[in-house]
């Protein structure tokens, strides 16, 4: 029971504070694959020092663990995955363009990030803790607005060879790039119905990021049942994931057979990286798409 307890944790949308300033206060800024993040390690401190109201970096830091099931699902970390699928969406040109995107467990935001620097016209984003998208995904969304500004507003992919920023730049006048975002924390089905149910107009999504997100096989109804909730008909998803997690027990071959047991999706492994533990990227429609 107490499992089940957990696994429904409540859904909440996070409003985008007016002072953007306080958002990148205390952060130490780094760059990975030209996005700026903020240093997880810096944040890890001061959510020890009480920024932290769930308490989960405490109990990661106790129980020497980088996931408690139900109660910290990760997102401190930017995992391997992320980086597979950061260089899938370059190498395979998907377009974001007027597109509204899902980053779906989204840690630190580095896929929506890159959907709206590629004119995505939404993107919201998804974590399990609320500590992980204010004390993270906020801020590096923020940081990319503001130290990215014309960039991001034009589109531009370039990677950056800037030295990383240890200061960051005063939010003093933003692109329209925060204005299409929205921030939500709490379990995956009860994000959905949050957005199912919302007064505010609700259109389902394009496509939906989503990594390192089947290393847990009792999770695999809520995810599959969140995709089939809120892709669009013609929606595309893209996933990366391990071949196998171990001591955890999922990985993205039995997900698969689970898609495969529901029949409402067709899956298709579009790339495998075969550099130490086996990882791949698939690719997720519905059956009646075409």
């Amino acid at each position: 029971p107490s499992k089940k307890k957990f696994c429904l944790k409540a859904a909440k949308e996070h409003k985008i504070p007016e002072d953007l300033n306080k958002i990148l206060e205390n952060k130490v800024l780094e760059t990975v694959s030209g996005l700026y993040y903020v240093n997880m390690s810096v944040v890890e401190k001061m959510c020890l020092n009480g920024a932290d109201k769930e308490g989960i970096v405490s109990q990661s830091v106790s129980s020497r663990s980088d996931l408690i099931s139900g109660v910290y699902e990760g997102g401190l970390k930017i995992w391997e995955c992320t980086f597979d699928l950061l260089a899938y969406l370059s190498e395979a040109e998907i377009q974001f363009t007027n597109k509204a995107v899902l980053d779906l467990g989204c840690g630190a935001g580095l896929l929506g990030i890159v959907a709206l620097r590629g004119k995505a016209e939404k993107v919201h984003f998804q974590d399990y803790n609320s500590t992980v998208i204010d004390e993270i995904t906020l801020p590096n969304v923020v940081a990319n607005c503001v130290n990215e500004g014309n960039r991001m507003a034009s589109g531009d992919n370039r990677k950056t060879s800037k030295p990383p920023s240890k200061r960051p730049k005063k939010a003093t006048c933003l692109p329209d790039a925060l204005a299409r975002c929205r921030f939500f924390s709490g379990e995956w089905s009860q994000v959905s119905q949050l957005l199912l149910s919302s007064d505010k107009p609700f259109s389902k999504y394009d496509i939906i990021l989503t990594s390192e997100t089947t290393y847990n096989p009792e999770y695999y109804s809520a995810l599959h049942d969140t995709l089939a909730q809120l892709l669009d008909k013609k929606g595309h998803v893209y996933l990366a994931s391990k071949s196998y997690y171990f001591g955890v027990g999922g990985g993205i071959y039995l997900f698969e057979q689970f898609i495969e047991e529901r029949n409402v999706f067709r899956t298709s492994i579009v790339k495998t990286i075969d550099k130490g533990l086996q990882r791949c990227i698939m690719e997720i429609t519905f059956k009646d798409s075409s």
